[in-house]
């Protein structure tokens, strides 16, 4: 087990590397004070070859760990590894690390449940614990004590028996193909890609004025632009229930501006509060009938309650039939569309999610099935036509 610190030494372990069929990667970094993750560690693991690299370490260039996580014959290995795959997308200039297999999802496939744990996984799979003390630990300190380097190295070397133990479940109950639409989310740029412009869509809808709405979201990308410029946390630059004043009160003056809530007369008289005045004016300066829509969302009353309760059930009982984490399966909101005969576009009515739940939810709904209880378990009855 070997730290990484010197170009020479990453060359040499990336050349060793590059042999292997498949890698287990892993990261460690911090984020509380900034907007983007701020890399502290890269755990890599082979069959005979263990490395942390030190992204910190002065005049160290990771170009040839970014070529090796590029390489498209060696499948990287992940747990919960979206966050990861964020880090070596701003890291690869909106490239990614592919193949990619993740093992938290491919647990959801076999019956592990939903967002199970690694280390649920490591003692079921691999007969091992994992010492937890140094998972808050301050990764950013150097030198790293022996014991949390130990910590992150174990998170590699495991997660090798781990995948092998998950890649005979999928091979034994033919379900690998199952992986296949969650892999292309985690290799897509566009999963990680935060454009100032759709910011606003994170915020809670507070209002139905149309006038507020194009304030709300001109704000929304301006402090993501000064977030992502600054690399400070949104609400560093802004919070958000400022940013829900502020678009209701509509400042159009230093003056006005400095009198919002937790706003000081100094902020507004800044170059923040210029720049923040100037995004408000060029939202209210839109022609009224170029305003962005408010969509009305539909009554409850529109559907009975009780269908989407009993598609609940039958998704339920399909997936602890299947072994499956229902999660993987439809989402609450999507059970919720599927009872409102939204079925445009649901994932739970196509591939393999439709032939485990989707075709019967479908006649459930049609009449075709019925829930009944035999012997104190829910059963599913099909009804003659």
């Amino acid at each position: 087990m070997t730290l990484i610190d010197t170009n020479a030494e990453l060359e040499a372990s990336c050349r060793h590397l590059s042999s292997a069929d498949v890698l287990t990667v892993d990261t460690e970094f911090i984020r509380e004070n900034t907007y983007y993750p701020r890399l502290c560690l890269v755990q890599l693991a082979s069959d005979d070859h263990v490395v942390a690299v030190d992204p910190l370490a002065k005049g160290i260039n990771l170009a040839p760990m970014l070529a090796l996580l590029a390489d498209p014959n060696i499948l990287k290995v992940f747990h919960a590894g979206r966050q990861d795959m964020e880090i070596f997308f701003h890291l690869m200039e909106g490239d990614l690390p592919h193949p990619v297999f993740d093992t938290q999802i491919a647990a959801m496939v076999c019956g592990f449940g939903e967002q199970v744990s690694y280390e649920r996984l490591v003692s079921a799979l691999a007969n091992a614990s994992i010492d937890k003390s140094a998972r808050f630990a301050d990764w950013g300190r150097r030198p790293l004590p022996t014991r949390q380097l130990d910590y992150a190295l174990s998170d590699v070397t495991h997660l090798r028996t781990v995948y092998r133990a998950l890649l005979e479940k999928l091979e034994g109950n033919g379900r690998r193909s199952w992986l296949g639409e969650e892999m292309a989310v985690l290799t897509d740029p566009a999963t990680y890609q935060t454009a100032p412009e759709d910011a606003w869509r994170r915020l809670k809808q507070r209002h139905r004025d149309r006038r507020t709405t194009a304030v709300t979201k001109a704000l929304a990308a301006w402090r993501e632009r000064e977030a992502q410029t600054r690399d400070l946390p949104r609400g560093r630059v802004l919070k958000d229930e400022q940013l829900y004043d502020i678009a209701a009160q509509k400042p159009q003056t230093v003056e006005a501006l400095a009198r919002t809530r937790g706003l000081s007369a100094d902020y507004a008289r800044g170059r923040l509060g210029k720049s923040m005045l100037a995004a408000i004016a060029e939202a209210m300066a839109i022609p009224d009938e170029d305003l962005p829509s408010v969509a009305r969302q539909k009554p409850a009353a529109t559907v009975d309650s009780s269908l989407t309760d009993l598609l609940k059930v039958l998704l339920r009982l399909r997936c602890e039939e299947h072994g499956v984490a229902s999660k993987l399966v439809a989402s609450a909101d999507e059970v919720e569309r599927l009872a409102r005969g939204e079925d445009d576009d649901l994932p739970a009515l196509k591939g393999w999610r439709r032939e485990l739940f989707g075709k019967d939810a479908l006649a459930l709904k049609e009449g075709r099935l019925a829930l009944a209880i035999n012997r104190s378990k829910v059963k599913v009855l099909e009804l003659a036509e």
